[in-house]
């Protein structure tokens, strides 16, 4: 009985890696191969710097909504006062806010006033909302307190207002500058109410990455906004920061517990959560769109290896009936085509890692070339195009594009190892 040949011996390679270099007269098959190692690397390119833009916007997004609001919000439920008039807010958010914060997890409770005004300057109008809140709770609100990308003094809160850059720049103020702030819940009198004016010392402007609090909000001291919202002695809502807000589920009931009755909960997931499945749908779609992508370019590698087979028809013929077995034959034909996906995915791999690293002067680029204004903040809601690259999107890229190469390369391989050496030799 005839000694078996050891799988992938060295001849299979050395045959397979002179097919891979077509000789001139076999210009066919090398143009075939660039194209699909090119194919392949733009393919896996693509995928790669989709998913890392999405990660990066997904990362930005989520980290502008923890850094900038509650991640969790107590409110009340609609209550009536001893003169049987609506009243919605907390009268006792003190003793509720001290509740909270014995709750394990949680880092910060505030108590908070809200209010929608007309913030007025150097003849200028804009729409704002403005939180009432403590200055730790201020500082403890990271993309707008200690530590945010912000100008000013922050120890003289007590005495002014914060307010986003967007609207800083709307207005045309800056630090130590004053904002009229119009409310149109102001004064009760005989003739009705009256419009509320009063004038604030600008203290601090930040800018915590998203273009819609950047553009309309402002930070208030919690006991000035009682008395400018005529809310002495109640907090419209209680919020509380967490450790780890991205498993808020597991606060929950702790936290409802500790509010007392009549609070109710709103927390972050739930306020964006349509958002976050909106991307989650749209990663899902891009992935298999570019999946497809993979396929086709993968498929080149068929095209090239058929070629190659019916070039080589004379050879395996011969090499047939010098003893090479049929796994022998499918093995040399199989590597001529896994080699060119790995070599194509290897490629694309490297430019979609550097594409990633790189987004910010790639994207400045682009940017430049075609004017400005590819990225609008009012509409994307972040400042800049981000991408963050993780090795389970590298991994998942790889393993689809080495998967289908080599599955696909099986088909004409089968095709050479079964040829009848007979018929192969029969004009030659």
């Amino acid at each position: 009985m005839a000694n078996r040949t050891a799988p992938f011996a060295p001849f299979e390679w050395m045959i397979a890696w002179r097919y891979l270099r077509a000789r001139r007269a076999e210009g066919g098959v090398s143009v075939m191969t660039w194209i699909s190692l090119i194919g392949i690397t733009l393919a896996v390119f693509a995928l790669i710097a989709t998913l890392s833009v999405r990660a990066g916007f997904r990362a930005e997004f989520v980290d502008t909504i923890l850094g900038s609001n509650a991640h969790v919000s107590v409110y009340p439920a609609q209550g009536v006062d001893e003169e049987g008039r609506p009243v919605r807010g907390f009268t006792d958010y003190a003793e509720r806010a001290a509740a909270l914060e014995r709750v394990p997890g949680v880092i910060q409770v505030s108590p908070v006033v809200r209010g929608q005004v007309m913030a007025s300057a150097n003849g200028v109008a804009r729409g704002a909302d403005v939180y009432g809140i403590s200055p730790e709770g201020l500082r403890a609100t990271r993309r707008v307190g200690e530590g945010a990308d912000a100008y000013g003094e922050l120890d003289r809160f007590p005495q002014g207002i914060a307010i986003g850059s967007g609207l800083a720049r709307d207005l045309g103020v800056t630090v130590g500058d004053r904002l009229r702030l119009i409310s149109p819940d102001g004064m009760k009198t005989a003739f009705g109410t009256s419009p509320r004016v009063n004038a604030y010392e600008v203290v601090w402007i930040f800018t915590a990455g998203r273009y819609d609090i950047d553009q309309t909000r402002v930070y208030m001291p919690l006991v000035e906004a009682q008395s400018y919202f005529n809310r002495e002695g109640l907090a419209d809502e209680i919020e509380v920061m967490v450790a780890d807000p991205d498993h808020i589920e597991q606060y929950q009931d702790a936290l409802l517990g500790a509010a007392g009755q009549g609070a109710l909960l709103w927390t972050w997931q739930q306020s964006s959560g349509s958002f976050l499945k909106a991307l989650t749908i749209e990663d899902n779609v891009m992935f298999v769109i570019l999946s497809v992508l993979v396929l086709i370019a993968t498929m080149n590698i068929v095209s090239g290896l058929i070629m190659l087979v019916k070039n080589k028809g004379r050879d395996i013929g011969i090499l047939r009936t010098m003893g090479l077995t049929e796994g022998s034959v499918l093995r040399v034909f199989f590597i001529c085509g896994a080699f060119t996906g790995i070599i194509g995915t290897a490629m694309g791999v490297a430019l979609g890692c550097l594409f990633a690293i790189y987004v910010d002067p790639i994207f400045s680029f682009v940017n430049y070339v075609s004017g400005g204004g590819v990225w609008d903040p009012s509409i994307r809601g972040i400042y800049a195009l981000p991408a963050k690259l993780q090795a389970g999107d590298v991994m998942s890229a790889v393993v689809l594009s080495l998967g289908l190469s080599f599955v696909v390369t099986i088909f004409p391989a089968r095709r050479a190892a079964r040829m009848n050496p007979v018929e192969a030799l029969r004009y030659e």
